[in-house]
C-alpha cells in the first residue's frame, strides 16, 4: 500500500503549478531556451513521495533532497554573487584561495544534509564508518544525478535506474521516484523543461537515501565506492561523448526525444 501512495503522491505533486517567468529560463545545450520549471516539479514530487515511507527512512529522504534542492536553487538562481569555477576540482582549488562558489556551498549544504540522512539511517548503530559510507552514497548520488541532466530525460532515466535498484528495500522512496519521474520526463524529453540544480541535487538526494538505507553493508559500499569513482572520471571525461560513442547507451539516450 505505501508504495502506491508514493507514486500517487509523487506524480500529483509534479502536477501543482511550477514558478515560470524569464527567471526560471535558461539555454540548453541546443541554444534553445528551456524552463528551470522541470527541476522545482521533479523537488516536490520526490520529496512529496518520500513522506509515504516509514520512519527513519522518510525524514532522511526529506532532509537530503530537501538539502538538495536548496543548493540547487542557489548554483540555479544566485550563481552571479558567487566566484566562477567548473569541476570539482576547480571548486575546491577557488576555495584554496579564498573564492567560494556555488560549488562549494552545494558541498556544505548537500554534505550537511547528508550527513544527518545517514545520522537518522544508521541508528542505532551509531558507527563511524557505516555512517560515512551511507553520506558518501546520499551526497555522491545528488552530485552524479546533476552531472548527468545534460540532456533531455538523461538525469531523469538514470534515476530510473536508480530506484529499481534499490526498489527492494527501499520501495516506497523508490515508487515515489517513479511517481515523480512519470509526472516530469514527459516535458523533460521534449525539451520544454529541464531538471536544472534544483531538481536534479533532491532527486539525487532521495535517490541516494534509497541506495544508503540498504540492509548490506556491501551494497552500501559499492554504491558509495561506484558514484565516487562516476563522480573523479567526470573531472578527466566527457560523459556525453562516451554515450554518444557506445551505441547502445546512445540508443537508451536517444530513446522518446
Amino acid at each position: 500500500m505505501r508504495p502506491l501512495l508514493a507514486a500517487a503522491a509523487g506524480f500529483a505533486a509534479t502536477r501543482v503549478p511550477a514558478p515560470r517567468g524569464a527567471r526560471w529560463e535558461r539555454m540548453n545545450y541546443r541554444g534553445e531556451p528551456v524552463s528551470l520549471s522541470g527541476g522545482v516539479s521533479a523537488a516536490a514530487g520526490a520529496l512529496a513521495g518520500a513522506l509515504a515511507a516509514p520512519a527513519p527512512v522518510r525524514w532522511a529522504a526529506v532532509i537530503a533532497g530537501s538539502a538538495g534542492a536548496a543548493a540547487g536553487y542557489i548554483d540555479d538562481h544566485e550563481e552571479s554573487r558567487f566566484a566562477t569555477a567548473k569541476g570539482l576540482h576547480g571548486h575546491l582549488s577557488s576555495l584554496a584561495h579564498g573564492r567560494v562558489t556555488t560549488g562549494v556551498l552545494k558541498i556544505a549544504v548537500i554534505g550537511i544534509g547528508a550527513g544527518a540522512g545517514a545520522a537518522l539511517l544508521g541508528q542505532p548503530d551509531r558507527k563511524i564508518g557505516d555512517w560515512a559510507v551511507r553520506c558518501v552514497a546520499i551526497a555522491g548520488t545528488a552530485n552524479l544525478i546533476n552531472l548527468l541532466d545534460l540532456r533531455p530525460g538523461r538525469a531523469l532515466k538514470a534515476t530510473v535506474l536508480g530506484a529499481v535498484i534499490a526498489s527492494r528495500h527501499a520501495s516506497p522512496v523508490s515508487a515515489g521516484l517513479l511517481g515523480m519521474i512519470a509526472g516530469t520526463i514527459p516535458s523533460d524529453l521534449s525539451g520544454r523543461t529541464m531538471l536544472g540544480d534544483l531538481g536534479a541535487n533532491a532527486a539525487g538526494g532521495v535517490l541516494g537515501v534509497a541506495l544508503a538505507a540498504h540492509p548490506s553493508r556491501r551494497v552500501r559500499a559499492a554504491s558509495a565506492g561506484a558514484v565516487t569513482a562516476l563522480i573523479l572520471a567526470s573531472e578527466k571525461v566527457s560523459f556525453s561523448r562516451i554515450i554518444d560513442q557506445n551505441p547502445v547507451l546512445s540508443t537508451m539516450d536517444e530513446w522518446g526525444r
